[in-house]
């Protein structure tokens, strides 16, 4: 029986033990990044059985593999101020049904037109999905685990992105490439009744929102394993805001410097991993190794990646997080520069990718669990998109410039060594992140009675 007038949300939920329930949310929330993992990666595979069937051009089909990566910037941008206005749960729930529903709808496209418009509204749907379930498993998860259980969940993304490589190799030669883009739709809808039954709202954005301590008591008792008398008055101890809207908190004293070098550091981070999952590959390739080489090896990089999360998640609970994350950027730095001495011949090439996916992806992946805690409650969903937003302009600028410079004539080792450029500038920027003192002003609790 938990007895008392007040209780802090936070503090009761970093005091107690994980209940199963809490481990039941990590894994709904998995779920529904391995989801998105499938939506962003299906495109890649099933690109050339259309090309082939309609005849169209590469380039032709471009329009088509760009709008997704440009819905999936407005669903961020747009889903943060939503989350933080309506509730994780909700906005959370519409966006697997968005891009579920579109993924589906494109199998049944004749057009690349008609596919590039619904590959946006399918984007949209899956920019939504990842800020939020990020800011709700944060919000649940108990400070000493938090960074740890984020990043595991974050491993959904490659196996996503995995599984639907598997599921087109075995749908594309009996059905066809229409039954990858039903497949990878279906799942997600699939996921949505158990969502609904089981997902929770956010206790701590209930409190802020002044719920009534009865609902609030209910979830949180549900979530935790606990039990209320029913008179309780639960309390989300925030720092004093000089706005509660949102985007206003994000540029507010003591946010501003802060949200700025988020940007900067996922956006650099984001830059360096696109080039190298996009065109390691073709780089490797024009170097002299044939095509089945050139793709283990880059497979390398996202093997490297999910076991770099889970390390880096796990020291960053250890110690202060921000440096953790700025020494992985600085190993990305170190290897890629390495990849561009040695060259795409060296017998040392398959190490050095997967050291580089192991510090890259570690540290951007520590990123996505460092921010969360970084914003107040009311204005938590909306730093954590943004940031994800922004930074997907560096996943677009990062696939154009390698074309960019390949077109110029850049060899193997000029490209890997200028990467480490932007993956030194993400390993300063997530210091200025650390340094800015946000939240140290006596707290001004937000109760609900």
């Amino acid at each position: 029986m938990a007895n008392g007038k007040t209780i802090d949300i936070k503090a009761f939920i970093d005091a107690r033990a994980i209940s199963p329930y809490q481990w039941l949310l990590v894994a709904l929330c998995f779920l529904v990044v391995t989801t998105d993992g499938m939506d962003v990666a299906i495109m890649g595979f099933v690109a050339p059985s259309i090309i082939h069937d309609w005849g169209i051009s590469r380039p032709a089909f471009g329009l088509v593999m760009s709008a997704a990566p440009i819905g999936l910037v407005i669903g961020a941008l747009a889903a943060g101020p939503a989350s933080d206005r309506i509730g994780r749960k909700w906005v959370l729930i519409t966006s697997i049904f968005l891009f579920g529903v579109f993924t589906i709808v494109t199998a049944f496209t004749y057009s690349p037109v008609t596919m590039a418009l619904l590959r946006l509204l399918a984007g949209i749907g899956l920019g939504a999905a990842m800020p939020n379930t990020t800011t709700l498993l944060s919000e649940y998860a108990p400070q000493r685990k938090r960074s740890l259980l984020i990043t595991i969940m974050f491993t959904g993304f490659n196996l996503g992105s995995a599984l639907i490589g598997f599921a087109a190799g075995w749908l594309i030669p009996e059905h066809g490439w229409r039954s990858v883009l039903i497949f990878g739709g279906a799942l997600p809808l699939a996921l949505i009744p158990l969502q609904i039954w089981l997902l929770p709202e956010s206790a701590r954005l209930l409190a802020v929102r002044g719920a009534p301590a009865a609902r609030i008591g209910a979830v949180l008792g549900r979530v935790c394993g606990a039990r209320f008398a029913g008179d309780e008055t639960f309390v989300s101890n925030e720092p004093p805001l000089p706005t509660r809207k949102p985007l206003g908190v994000l540029f507010s004293h003591g946010y501003g410097l802060m949200t700025a070098a988020l940007w900067v550091t996922y956006f650099m981070g984001l830059l360096v991993i696109y080039l190298l999952t996009g065109w390691l590959p073709t780089l490797m390739k024009d170097a002299g190794l044939t095509v089945s080489t050139a793709a283990n090896v880059t497979a390398m990089f996202q093997i490297g990646g999910t076991l770099g999360a889970i390390l880096v998640g796990w020291i960053m609970d250890k110690v202060r997080p921000a440096p953790v994350i700025s020494a992985a950027y600085v190993g990305g730095a170190l290897c890629v520069l390495a990849l561009g001495w040695i060259g795409a011949l060296s017998s040392s090439l398959t190490l050095l990718v997967f050291a580089a996916g192991f510090c890259m992806s570690g540290a951007q992946t520590g990123l996505n669990a460092f921010a969360p805690g970084r914003y107040p409650t009311v204005a938590r969903a909306t730093g954590v998109s943004w940031m994800l937003g922004v930074g997907r302009f560096g996943s677009i600028f990062g696939s154009a410039i390698g074309g960019a410079l390949l077109g110029l004539g850049w060899q193997f080792g000029a490209i890997l060594a200028m990467l480490a450029i932007p993956a030194t500038l993400a390993a300063i920027a997530i210091l200025l992140a650390q340094r800015t003192r946000v939240g140290e002003a006596a707290p001004q609790p937000t109760t609900a009675h």
